[in-house]
């Protein structure tokens, strides 16, 4: 059974088209399509002091990469612009500026942003405030202001220190490639097998069910874990995505998720016994879950709490944060273990189901 199951998926085209290609465009797309970070934000500058130290903040703006500035004299000059979307936010040195750099200190500037676009707003003022507070230090005026009993603050970003979404989303993309892989194909499965009409002959045979479902996950299981491969290799050296963990683990933890994923794909079959609402059932049960509601694009603190309580049965939210760690961070069993258990248990749970409603239909 198993190696008739191998011949028959080999001789389907959509196979090397889903194990080899949709990996490669799932990177891509994730990888160089979908970004999380601003690249130039485009903003108005109002310099309303003539001073030495107003002129030389305005030139810090002008000449920094993550800006597109465009200068004014007054707020009201660019402030259509703003509701337009033009330019997302507008940075004002006010006036009498340089005459607080003369007296020692680092004078505030204001910072207007477009709030109907949250991530965007964050981004530009966290930015302008950012370069504000290095042009300052390079002049002495927050070191100033600590010896006088202020406080500094230094900042430091463990494992991605660059703070590169891309890692991230490169990362998610590999947990998407193994649910389709393992739910949304293998719900087709059983449901191809009773629309062609072979069931009823594989019900005259002597085997056992757990045989039969065994023979319908080990090709899928082999599949999985080829593309897992793959996406691995594209993510580290096309990607440029560290890999500070260990191949023991990573096999370990897509061992541990492939489980549920095939589970819950051969009861969705199962149950369906037609290809069409079966790949319907696996896109709802299986792939949205798994981007929206695992943390790879949406962090799940952030979330309602009865969402959050949904997503405790959800898998893909103990892989996700599994395949970051390894990734990233190197080989943290202790975060492991608690998540491999977990998905163990899902998939046993989802694969008893299985063979109990597998039983009653071949009864």
């Amino acid at each position: 059974m198993s190696r008739k199951e191998v011949l028959q998926v080999s001789r389907d085209p959509s196979t090397y088209i889903i194990v080899f290609a949709l990996p490669l465009i799932l990177l891509l797309l994730f990888g160089y399509g979908l970004s999380l970070d601003t690249g130039t934000t485009r903003i108005g500058l109002v310099v309303q002091d003539d001073s030495e130290a107003g002129q030389s903040l305005a030139a810090a703006y002008h000449n920094n990469d993550w800006f597109e500035v465009e200068q004014a004299r007054s707020m009201a000059e660019i402030e259509d612009d703003l509701v337009s979307g033009d330019i997302f936010a507008m940075v004002v040195i006010p006036q009498g500026f340089g005459e607080g750099v003369l007296r020692g200190n680092a004078p505030p500037i204001q910072i207007v942003t477009d709030g109907s676009q949250p991530n965007n707003a964050t981004f530009a003022a966290g930015y302008a405030e950012g370069l504000r507070a290095n042009w300052a230090a390079s002049r002495g005026l927050e070191a100033r202001q600590a010896d006088r009993g202020g406080i500094r603050i230094k900042e430091r970003y463990w494992f991605n220190p660059e703070l590169k979404s891309r890692y991230s989303l490169v990362i998610g993309s590999i947990a998407i490639v193994m649910v389709i892989i393992g739910t949304l194909q293998t719900s087709l499965v059983i449901a191809r097998e009773w629309e062609r009409g072979t069931m009823e002959a594989m019900m005259a045979t002597p085997m056992l069910m757990s045989e039969f479902l065994i023979s319908k996950i080990i090709p899928y299981f082999v599949l999985s874990l080829i593309s897992i491969a793959l996406c691995t290799v594209l993510a580290v050296t096309v990607f440029g995505v560290p890999f500070r963990g260990s191949i023991l683990a990573l096999f370990v933890i897509s061992c541990a998720f492939l489980l549920p994923a095939l589970g819950l794909g051969l009861l969705i079959s199962a149950v369906a016994k037609n290809q069409f609402v079966a790949s319907q059932a696996g896109l709802l049960s299986g792939f949205l879950p798994t981007l929206l509601l695992s943390g790879f694009l949406y962090e799940i603190s952030s979330m309602p709490l009865p969402i959050q309580a949904i997503t405790y049965i959800i898998p893909a939210r103990y892989l996700v944060p599994s395949l970051q760690t390894v990734f990233m961070a190197g080989d943290v069993w202790s975060l492991f273990l608690p998540n491999i258990a977990a998905l163990v248990s899902f998939g046993v749970l989802l694969l008893f189901l299985t063979f109990r409603v597998n039983r009653r239909s071949l009864v």
